[in-house]
């Protein structure tokens, strides 16, 4: 008798567990009412707006599956972009259009925003300033609050160190030399200087930081950039990002994504800085950076940062809904100060100094003349210098430092140095270029083993190093 009892209430047991699960998780909605949060899952919400703005939403299951929304139909909006907004944003994911009326759902990108968000923001920012005297003003305020959060006036207790150079290699008309310098104790920024083979007695300069390609400053096209600037009579230097090239001696690939990349990167090109304008072959009034891609955004920070650089040419980086797709470039709240920035307004900063804008029609930079290029010449109007802001825009082409926007450059630094153009005609096409292999750029050996045995090894060694400066990340 008593096993059909126990048999009826596991039945009961059983069934009462069915009914909660239909009532949670997967199962049966809950009514549409307040007390229950107007509550939907976040799949049949992607299908109500699919079908109140004529759209088709893909997606990954995974990145729906046991995800709700509440208050989902209060959330609603008259159009696609304000509801996206409202539903989407608090829960981490986004909307990115594919083509009309297609769209994919993504994790949220902090770092990338819709085109009109960036210009509406950048037409915030200039209602801040009307002229030249206020335009100053709001430029200094600037300028000091990024010094403090990137911990420069901590940084200036770093003992400086000499700079070690490697061996001249000499070809025809141009020389290179390979240098690593010690920015804090035990840790390294490496590169290569490119000089003229006979320099004049003043001789201008171009910090060329690289960006996130493959192979970095080892690259063919990127070293035809510097032979070619130090051909036309610059000293080009070359060096390498945080955790990348011969900074992985000390560092791996994944440090490269972080907040600390951002502080050594721009430290490290301070340090460059200090030794370069100590040189007395250098003119000081000359001094430029041009990088691409991150090393586009690094120079336009840099830029932003010391008033010692007198020229910037960004290329495929600058962007006012675009902050850089790395935590090297956003890691910080450079972009938190003052009320807010972003990186076209930190551009802005180098007026009236020459700059260069190099543009494609392939990445974040396709819609600079919309918006951001007419920003930055109103602010070199109110230096009356427009003509000193230039842009140079390839719609056919992508994401690269490529021929043409070397050449762009090549005409630029030509003006704005005041270089015999005459005699440079030939040198400027890249004809006659030896390549060097990549390890002959390197400063610690083939396999790094001239790296200092006091070297600083990881990460977690570099943030302990910091905290001595009072500098935690």
């Amino acid at each position: 008798m008593r096993i059909p009892m126990l048999k009826k209430k596991i039945s009961l047991l059983y069934g009462l567990l069915l009914l909660l699960l239909c009532l949670s998780g997967k199962g049966q909605e809950a009514p549409l009412d307040y007390e229950n949060n107007f509550r939907q899952p976040l799949e049949k919400v992607l299908t109500t707006l699919e079908e109140r703005f004529d759209v088709h939403i893909k997606y990954s299951p995974d990145l729906v599956r046991n995800r709700w929304v509440d208050f989902a139909p209060w959330k609603l909006r008259a159009d696609l972009t304000a509801t996206e907004v409202n539903l989407l944003y608090p829960l981490g994911l986004k909307l990115q259009q594919d083509k009309p009326g297609q769209f994919k759902l993504k994790a949220y990108e902090y770092h990338r925003w819709k085109p009109e968000e960036g210009w509406a923001f950048l037409d915030l920012l200039a209602k801040k300033y009307t002229d030249k005297s206020s335009w100053e003003i709001r430029k200094n305020q600037l300028r000091e609050a990024i010094r403090k959060v990137m911990y420069w006036d901590k940084l200036q207790q770093v003992p400086r160190k000499e700079i070690q150079l490697q061996p001249i290699r000499r070809y025809a008309d141009y020389q290179v030399q390979n240098f690593a310098l010690e920015i804090i104790p035990g840790v390294y920024i490496n590169g290569s200087i490119y000089r003229p083979g006979k320099p004049e007695k003043k001789i201008p300069v171009v910090l060329s930081p690289d960006g996130h390609w493959a192979k970095q400053r080892y690259r063919p096209d990127a070293q035809k950039r510097f032979i070619t600037l130090a051909r036309m009579g610059c000293m080009a230097v070359s060096y390498d990002l945080f955790a990348w090239g011969e900074s992985l001696l000390q560092f791996s690939s994944q440090d490269h994504r972080s907040s600390i990349a951002m502080l050594m990167q721009t430290w490290g090109a301070e340090r460059i800085m200090d030794y370069v304008v100590s040189l007395p072959q250098v003119d000081q009034s000359r001094i430029g950076i041009s990088g691409g891609s991150g090393g586009g955004s690094h120079s336009i920070l840099m830029a932003a940062l010391d008033d010692r650089i007198t020229l910037v040419a960004p290329a495929v980086a600058m962007s006012s809904y675009f902050f850089g797709g790395c935590p090297c470039e956003s890691g910080l709240p450079v972009h938190f100060v003052c009320g807010g920035t972003n990186n076209v307004e930190l551009a802005a900063m180098a007026a009236p100094k020459p700059q260069l804008i190099i543009s494609d029609g392939q990445d974040w930079t396709q819609e600079t003349a919309k918006h951001d290029f007419p920003y930055l010449q109103q602010i070199y109007g109110y230096y009356g210098k427009t003509e000193l802001l230039q842009h140079a825009h390839f719609p056919q082409e992508g994401h690269d430092f490529g021929f043409n926007k070397r050449q762009a450059l090549y005409q630029f630094i030509i003006e704005n140095y005041h270089l015999n153009a005459a005699k440079l005609t030939d040198i400027i096409t890249e004809k006659g270029i030896q390549i060097e292999p990549e390890q002959l750029l390197y400063s610690f050996g083939e396999k790094g083993e001239k790296l200092p045995k006091d070297a600083v090894k990881g990460i977690a060694e570099l943030r302990k190093l910091l905290t001595t400066y009072q500098i935690k990340l």
